[in-house]
């Protein structure tokens, strides 16, 4: 079998490299590597300009491009990448000869003036993200999510769950419409305890952040279930450019140390081989009544080497755990009443432990100047257990309603990818395919009714959860004229969900297969160097809860989601770029898994509509100024006006800011989050109070320390985080009621840091 896969790779090259002679026998080409001047890293995604040709290219992961089908004559390029100086060179290229030319990147402070608006980049803003890292400082995972342009968080736990989100006119709840990964490892959980797609990304050191992609819309074949709304991957770095102690404490008890540092290799390691670790503690009572108690410690390592020049090989390894206590949503009422403060809680036995390693291995294997063949394997062992009191005594007037969700997991995934790049008919046309799967095992996966954590009073459910997801897609982007490129794509998924009911002894191990053919058709076109336009179409999905599905619920397993964006890439001014956009996305079922009640609530078809704006303005060197501002229109198809809304669905946000970065080592920002009010139910009756929250930073760095102080709430305003219209009882109330029930916001929360750098 060995030899038979061999013989079959050598004879794929072959017929590339021979289809490649045949095509270009007459025409030169050029062709060179593309490296960082501080470290000798390959610069990948680097934009290559011929200006006689008004074409372009982009170097590879191991910074190699390729310009073939050149006829005689002298050319001139631009190396264009965010981060470094922009070079020019002047390349003479004679018939049926390949030219040579490498070119050594400089870092310089990033700025606006080094992104180009090209057909070629599907998404414009994705290439000031690393502008957008380094401006806003990050220490945890709510701080990395808040970098994705429209996306609003809410903590509503203690500190310890993963985050609610919302994004484009959705409560996301903790992941079910939005794609989360880190190096392409998902963070989503099918089948949780807690909610279908539950994402928590706390394991991730934000430190250790290099850059991230965010793609609004099921409109990329890479991604698969969940990427409906958007998805999002973190990518973390491959070096560090030097090692970081650092301190922070503030209000509340809090305090967080990190320590970063690179690791020495061996005297025959090349430059090009690097490994490092990065370890975080984070402690803080929060501003609440019943203090948190909340302790988290992460730890992960990487290493990065290239071997022979056309192999990269990445290893990674982390783990995380995270404990505390939560005062979780109180209603409204008990405030108006005075049996509690906005910081109080009903049940302070509310919280939870959880942890979670990860092992990551990628091969990449360039074959050629235009072929590169990656391979990913990963593994993640997850524990998660939670308790939470959402009700207080509706359902138990005696022992209280305390809930625990429990669960440890094991997922198991594989990726593979091939990319290639060659001229048909004269056209560029990029081909990328891949195939991968998923394999989740979810062992005694509970809900119980308990009282104070320890007593189990009755199980609701408990069971394993097997899960498996399959994949194959084939990406083609055609570079038609010099101006409009054109991506097709289909993909593939099949799932397989299977469940064991261990609360019955007579329960009959069952499976259900299923499976869904996912299609993109993407529209780039570039007007001139300042003006682009785009219009993206595809159609995704998000999965359904395999108890559900095995069960044989009327629920769809894999509904689908349709949509279409219209936008802008423009750069009316050398600093300053906008990204405008009107948008449509259709669901044919929108639903969560309430892991609070063990059912699956429908929605309904749904659908939503919106614009977006993002805006990055470099006034000078040193002041910068951005702004996201999204307004949707959402509604549930089939329910009679003044009952169709989508709960706690957004209808306008807003992000901003205002931030300095000077030569003399100031940097600093001044930021707000706006989101207006919005119905907590379908019908409207109950409004979640919308808020107008400012924070500020300020940071002194030199080469050896740095400085700083940092301010959330910085005008103190009372506002609600986390808002829900629930029935609830009180002890000794007479009768339910179902109101507001809310997690206050922080209020104003000052902390101060020291890094040493060595």
């Amino acid at each position: 079998m060995h030899t038979f896969c061999k013989k079959y790779n050598n004879y794929i090259v072959l017929l590339l490299i021979t289809f490649s002679q045949t095509v270009f026998a007459h025409n030169g080409s050029i062709q060179g590597n593309i490296s960082q001047q501080s470290n000798g890293q390959p610069v990948s995604d680097a934009l290559i300009y011929v200006t006689e040709l008004s074409t372009t290219t982009f170097t590879n992961t191991f910074g190699n491009y390729t310009i073939t089908d050149l006829p005689k004559g002298t050319y001139h390029l631009s190396i264009v990448h965010i981060g470094f100086e922009q070079l020019t060179a002047e390349i003479t290229v004679t018939d049926a000869t390949t030219s040579t030319a490498n070119f050594v990147l400089t870092e310089v402070p990033i700025s606006l003036d080094q992104v180009v608006v090209r057909s070629t980049q599907t998404d414009q803003m994705r290439a000031v993200n690393v502008l957008d890292i380094q401006l806003r400082p990050t220490e945890n995972a709510q701080d990395l999510l808040r970098l994705v342009p429209g996306l609003f968080i809410a903590q509503h736990a203690g500190g310890g769950k993963a985050e609610q989100i919302f994004l484009r006119g959705f409560d996301i709840d903790h992941g079910t419409d939005i794609s989360v990964n880190v190096d392409g490892i998902p963070v989503n959980m099918v089948s949780h305890a807690h909610g279908q797609g539950y994402a928590d990304l706390h394991f991730l050191i934000p430190e250790t952040v290099q850059s991230f992609d965010f793609l609004k819309g099921p409109y990329y074949a890479g991604y698969g279930d969940f990427a409906t709304a958007a998805a999002v991957n973190f990518k973390t770095k491959n070096y560090l450019d030097n090692n970081t102690i650092k301190v922070s404490a503030g209000q509340f008890n809090t305090l967080r140390t990190l320590l970063m540092m690179q690791l020495p290799l061996a005297e025959k390691t090349t430059s090009k081989s690097s490994a490092y670790i990065a370890g975080e503690y984070q402690i803080t009572d929060g501003p609440f009544a019943s203090p948190q108690d909340f302790t988290r410690a992460n730890i992960f390592g990487k290493y990065h080497t290239s071997i022979r020049n056309n192999t990269i090989l990445q290893l990674s390894a982390s783990t995380f755990s995270s404990r505390w206590n939560a005062s979780g949503q109180v209603p409204q009422r008990a405030i108006d009443m005075g049996l509690i403060d906005r910081f109080g809680a009903i049940d302070d036995k509310e919280g939870g432990i959880t942890s979670r390693s990860n092992v990551n291995i990628e091969l990449i294997k360039s074959v050629n100047t235009n072929t590169d063949i990656s391979n990913q394997i990963y593994f993640s062992d997850y524990q998660f257990e939670l308790y939470s009191n959402f009700t207080f005594f509706l359902e138990d007037s005696i022992n209280g309603d305390m809930i625990k969700q429990k669960e440890h997991r094991r997922l198991y995934g594989y990726k593979s990818k091939l990319s290639n790049e060659t001229i048909v008919a004269g056209k560029l046309l990029n081909t990328e395919a891949g195939i991968g799967f998923r394999y989740d095992k979810s062992m005694e996966n509970e809900l119980s009714h308990v009282a104070e954590r320890e007593l189990l009073l009755n199980r609701l459910a408990y069971g394993n959860i097997y899960q498996t997801n399959a994949f194959v897609y084939i990406n083609e982007k055609l570079q038609l004229t010099d101006r409009l490129a054109v991506n097709a794509a289909l993909r593939y998924d099949v799932f397989n969900f299977a469940y064991n009911n261990l609360m019955d002894s007579s329960y009959q191990f069952n499976s259900v297969d299923d499976g869904i053919l996912s299609y993109k058709l993407n529209f780039d076109y570039t007007i001139n160097n300042n003006l682009g336009m785009y219009l993206h179409t595809g159609k995704g999905f998000h999965s359904n809860d395999s108890r559900v599905v095995v069960a044989q619920n009327t629920l769809q397993t894999l509904p689908a989601a349709y949509g279409a964006d219209l936008g802008l890439q423009l750069k009316p001014y050398r600093n300053l770029i906008l990204n405008p956009a009107v948008w449509v996305l259709y669901l044919e079922q929108e639903f969560v898994y309430v892991g609070d009640a063990a059912v699956v609530e429908a929605g309904g078809k749904t659908l939503r509509r919106g614009f977006d704006l993002s805006a990055r303005w470099e006034l000078t060197d040193w002041l910068f100024i951005d702004v996201d501002i999204n307004y949707t229109l959402a509604e549930l198809i089939g329910s009679p006006e003044g009952e169709n809304y989508i709960p706690l669905a957004a209808d306008l946000t807003s992000i901003g800011g205002v931030n300095i970065r000077t030569d003399n080592g100031w940097s600093g920002s001044l930021r707000y989050r706006y989101m207006d009010d919005r119905p907590a139910n379908e019908t409207g009756s109950v409004i979640a109070e919308g808020y107008f929250v400012n924070d500020a930073v300020i940071n002194y760095t030199t080469k050896n320390y740095a400085l700083g102080i940092e301010v959330q709430n910085l005008f103190n305003v009372d506002w609600n985080e986390a808002q829900f219209d629930t029935e609830s009882r009180l002890l000794d109330e007479p009768a339910p009621v179902s109101e507001l029930h809310f997690t206050p916001g922080t209020p104003f929360f000052a902390k101060g840091s020291v890094s040493l750098f060595f």
